[in-house]
């Protein structure tokens, strides 16, 4: 019996062991993928590890990662075990207290620490950054650091101190050479937890960072939106950082403790010093490896702060503006319209936005852009004239497209018969013969731009009698059909044919298309949502001039080729559009990378507040009738 007892035990560590393991081994071994696949291997390649090593944004990321993590351990350290000290000797209500104060942060929820640091650094008129984030890591790692070393405190001897200061001690040498030697096993407990604490967080370093300073966390969740191997060896790079930490951390100990004291306590002298002078020297190596740049450019010294969305931009864009104009650029990300409203609208400074139509309504009507000098624009004439003249900006006073698309289906043509395609438009997401094999966009906009289109309505309605019809339609659609409500994870999930169908934007579409021939794009005749993100710049840009010239590069053939190679969606330049489309061409009979601009029915969305708050608390209603229906 305890044979057997032995044994199920045994069989489940490994099983523990696999389950922890298996994802970190697929991702590593899908780092040396050669196509751009998450999950199809295709053959091996470096290429990912070239592009993370060129990339300077991810060099930063990981220099920001280990030197936050670096000074907030030793520092959290430091004061930890002070402080862990001091309550020891204190007195018992006082200890209580403090001991409750401590557990508060460590039981809090990530999210409620966070919003009170950035609120914190708000009140204050922090700019938010590099020092913030350290500020952020030292005060959250501390915690840790005394709930590590206090249980080693309390096993000393309470007279420990005091008989060490009658042999003739004084207070600092029975403190460091009585008191810390007998606790330094929690002390160093408590630095590798702050060290890992402060590797692995991404929520309060998310809300508390600004002025383009990324960690590693953050870059991969940026990342992670749309399809990007990189984020795999970057993320492979971090486990052999780790793995190698923790070999040293195990092995070190055990050859030391096979050599003579005096050896011993001499190594351990220079170790620490000389590890701290490594890394040191490696953060200094790569911050003067990101930094040089020739005086001579035009722009050299300057900084541009652009806000963009997450994985928009060409694989060499940024580098190659930088090395043109001799400036820094500094990109932050957003994941919605709605979160990069936010802070334009609490005073944070760019000098460039990448909004959506809708919202360019809206930034322009409340003041928050500025106007274009056309006089500094030579990238106009390059355009096509079906993103140039807009609603939401009909004479380009604010704005110069940089992409542009629709929204359709994309479906399986070995699953989904183009004839029902044609017969039904977006009711084919009623069609209970495809009942568990669909995906919805998660965006409130496209879902109900979706059934409004299906019922004949305009997406721009503001009768809420329309807009309820179009939320009955959702929710049949999510109760009956069981769909999968996602959002990027579509691209690669369809490139892979894991659905028959799904609501997409035409660039993903593109990008499907290329991976999988028997991926389709089909855009209904009852008319979709034709849609244009553009540059913009703000009405508290600090450097307009230098904003003027990155519109003319990523608009110039060059820099507009790179931005829609890359991310896949269809660029303004009409000679881009036509070489990318044409023979030879990255998207050479794919259809979706062309939007179809001859259908009257096709719109722009028109920016409406109240309208828009109605369809949102509506589609809140409709993902919870999905999840009901599951």
């Amino acid at each position: 019996m305890k044979k057997t007892k032995h044994s199920f035990g045994k069989i489940l560590m490994v099983l523990t062991i696999i389950f922890f393991y298996l994802p970190i081994l697929y991702m590593i071994v899908f780092s040396f993928n050669e196509g751009k696949s998450l999950t199809h291997f295709t053959g091996f390649s470096l290429r990912w590890y070239e592009h993370m090593l060129e990339s300077r944004d991810m060099m930063e990321a990981l220099y920001t990662t280990f030197g936050v993590a670096l000074i907030a351990t030793f520092v959290s350290t430091v004061v930890g075990t002070i402080a862990a000290i001091g309550l020891s000797k204190s007195r018992k209500i006082v200890r209580d207290v403090m001991a409750q104060v401590n557990n508060l942060p460590l039981m809090n929820p990530e999210i409620v620490t966070a919003i009170g640091f950035m609120l914190l650094f708000i009140t204050f008129q922090m700019k938010k950054g590099y020092v913030t984030m350290l500020l952020a890591h030292i005060a959250f790692c501390i915690p840790y650091v005394i709930l590590s070393v206090m249980p080693k405190i309390r096993s000393l001897d309470p007279n420990l101190a005091d008989a060490a200061m009658d042999l003739g001690c004084t207070p600092w040498k029975a403190l460091t050479k009585v008191i810390v030697p007998q606790i330094t096993p929690g002390i160093f407990s408590g630095a590798l937890i702050a060290f890992t604490m402060s590797i692995d967080d991404f929520i309060i370093s998310y809300f508390v960072t600004g002025s383009g300073v990324k960690n590693l966390s953050i870059m991969v969740y940026t990342m992670s939106k749309r399809v990007n191997p990189s984020i795999n060896a970057m993320s492979t790079l971090v486990v052999v950082i780790i793995t190698i930490a923790l070999v040293v951390i195990n092995v070190v100990p055990l050859i030391r403790s096979k050599q003579e004291k005096k050896e011993e306590l001499r190594k351990h002298r220079f170790l620490v010093p000389g590890i701290a002078g490594a890394l040191v020297m490696l953060l200094i190596v790569g911050l003067i490896g990101i930094g040089g740049r020739g005086s001579s450019l035009p722009y050299a010294g300057q900084t541009l702060y652009v806000y963009n969305w997450g994985e928009y931009t060409g694989e060499n864009l940024i580098k190659d503006f930088e090395n043109e104009t001799g400036a820094t650029v500094v990109m932050e990300n957003f994941d919605s319209n709605e979160q990069m409203y936010i802070k334009v609208a609490n005073g944070e400074a760019f000098d460039i936005l990448v909004p959506s139509d809708y919202m360019i309504q809206r930034l322009i009507g409340e003041g928050y852009l500025q106007k274009l000098d056309h006089s500094k624009l030579t990238c106009m004439d390059d355009l096509t004239d079906a993103v140039k003249g807009l609603p939401y900006d009909p004479e380009n006073e604010y704005s110069v497209p940089y992409f542009w698309g629709t929204v359709g289906i994309v479906y399986d043509k070995t699953k989904v018969n183009e004839e029902d395609l044609k017969k039904e438009g977006f009711d084919i997401f009623l069609d209970e013969k495809y009942r568990g094999d669909i995906y919805l966009y998660d965006s409130e906009r496209d879902s109900f731009m979706m059934a409004l289109k299906a019922l004949g309505y305009s997406m721009n309605t503001s009768d809420e009698a329309e807009i309820q019809e179009a939320y009955d339609w959702l929710v049949r659609c999510v109760e009956t059909m069981q769909p999968e409500i996602v959002t990027d994870e579509i691209i690669d999930n369809m490139a892979q044919g894991r659905k028959a169908l799904g609501l997409i934007y035409s660039g993903d579409a593109a990008y499907v298309m290329s991976e999988n021939e028997d991926m389709g794009f089909y855009l209904p005749e009852s008319g979709t949502n034709l849609w244009s993100d553009a540059m913009v710049i703000p009405a508290n840009a600090k450097n307009p001039d230098l904003a003027h010239e990155f519109i003319n590069f990523v608009s110039s053939y060059d820099g507009a080729y790179d931005n829609s190679s890359y991310v896949g969606y269809t660029s303004p330049n009409q000679e881009v559009m036509d070489t990318l489309s044409g023979t030879g061409g990255d998207y050479e009979d794919i259809d979706a990378y062309l939007p179809r601009t001859d259908n009257d029915k096709d719109e722009v969305f028109v920016y409406n507040e109240e309208t828009r708050k109605f369809i949102s608390n509506l589609w809140s209603k409709v993902k919870i009738a999905a999840s009901n229906a599951r």
